[in-house]
């Protein structure tokens, strides 16, 4: 800890398990709400995964007021208003996001609109500006990654501007999430490693930046061990169920840890790569993670020591000299990268998405010096030093 006092909190709650589903109905009766606007993207529609939601308020005899099924890959204000528009076209009282971050992101964007009023989101954005609670908002993550059902952060692209809108505010938690297994037992082999990484940089960011805390830790820590014991089997059983919801509660948890003790030079970097070369956030996650640990080696060798312990085990943590486990939990996320490739090509290096000029990395360098996140890692950097570590993680 940097510090001998800390903040700690999570108010959404958090309904897990395999019929976890049929209870939204319920839950939304203790907020008497009863014309629901239910958000999502056409791929999650085509996939059939509204289904068992719809079947859940039919056995109630209830239904959502409509079903906005517009939003993109990345959010955006157009978007927004258009689902704040649906909303109020419809007289709806609440919210249910059904999918992915964009959705979610879409969800926690157009609640500020439809409860603050007008269309205008831009005074909005920044940090702590809403002075009030917003309509219910309920989210069932179709992924098992981002964290967003728990995270108090949205993120929303201003095409014109060229720019992300970042809106942060305790008042954009969601009020409950639903965690069921169904709603990723078709998620492709390759959205499951790049999501599962998405978490594992979440919790492993939270326990080893500078505002890192106990109980921020305990939730990182218990996400590393459930994707260290489950994910690789969810890989080569598709239609574990039980695995999919052990992944889908590291993603949670990883989100309440991180939301708490924030990330760092992963999520920087990672930052500047989706938005100059466009690679999947996921992806620049797990590709980055270990040559930034090995970066932050000199400020926390102990501390990345201990995420051995989680991440592989008792009897490898127990079998490895205390001098030698910081080290060996950087070659235990290494394996598992090898494992994943093996399984679905998920790319190792910046070269090997094909995707990032050696050029480029000089400018992905600077934009990152200037993302937030790099605050909170535990060794600064300036430009040179990001530029190492990105030349490093080329091949």
């Amino acid at each position: 800890m940097k510090s001998d006092c800390f903040e700690f909190h999570c108010p959404v709650k958090i309904i897990a398990g395999h019929r976890a589903l049929e209870h939204l109905p319920y839950e939304l009766g203790l907020c008497s709400a009863r014309r629901p606007l239910l958000m999502t993207d056409a791929g999650v529609r085509a996939a059939g995964l509204l289904g068992p939601i719809e079947a859940a308020f039919a056995a109630a005899g209830v239904a959502p007021a409509v079903v906005f099924d517009e939003v993109p890959p990345d959010s955006s204000l157009p978007t927004v208003r258009q689902a704040a528009a649906a909303y109020r076209a419809a007289g709806c009282d609440a919210l249910i996001a059904v999918g992915g971050g964009s959705v979610i992101d879409t969800a926690k964007a157009a609640n500020i609109l439809v409860s603050e009023g007008g269309d205008d989101l831009q005074p909005h954005a920044g940090a702590h500006k809403l002075r009030r609670r917003l309509r219910p908002l309920f989210v069932v993550p179709t992924t098992a990654g981002t964290g967003s059902e728990v995270t108090l952060v949205a993120v929303v692209s201003d095409l014109e501007a060229g720019r992300k809108l970042p809106f942060t505010s305790g008042f954009l938690l969601p009020d409950l999430a639903v965690l069921d297994p169904r709603m990723t037992l078709t998620l492709p082999p390759r959205v499951t490693a790049m999501t599962a990484m998405d978490a594992l940089t979440h919790a492993v960011e939270a326990c080893t930046g500078l505002a890192a805390n106990p109980i921020s830790d305990a939730y990182a820590t218990a996400a590393i061990r459930k994707i260290g014991a489950h994910l690789i089997a969810v890989m080569d059983q598709p239609n574990d169920a039980l695995g999919r919801l052990e992944l889908m509660l590291a993603s949670t948890m990883a989100g309440i840890a991180f939301s708490n003790s924030m990330v760092g030079m992963v999520h920087a970097l990672g930052h500047a790569l989706g938005a100059l070369c466009h690679l999947p956030h996921g992806l620049c996650m797990g590709l980055l993670l270990p040559y930034v640990l090995e970066y932050n080696l000199p400020q926390r060798a102990e501390r990345i020591g201990e995420l051995l312990l989680p991440l592989a085990g008792a009897e490898v943590y127990a079998a490895t000299p205390p001098a030698q486990r910081a080290a060996r939990t950087i070659g235990g996320i290494r394996e598992l990268r090898d494992a994943l490739h093996r399984r679905c090509g998920l790319p190792r290096t910046l070269l090997e998405t094909g995707q990032v000029a050696p050029q480029q990395l000089v400018e992905v360098a600077a934009l990152a010096l200037d993302d937030g996140p790099i605050v909170f890692n535990p060794a600064e950097a300036d430009r040179d030093e990001l530029l190492g570590v990105l030349r490093a993680a080329w091949q």
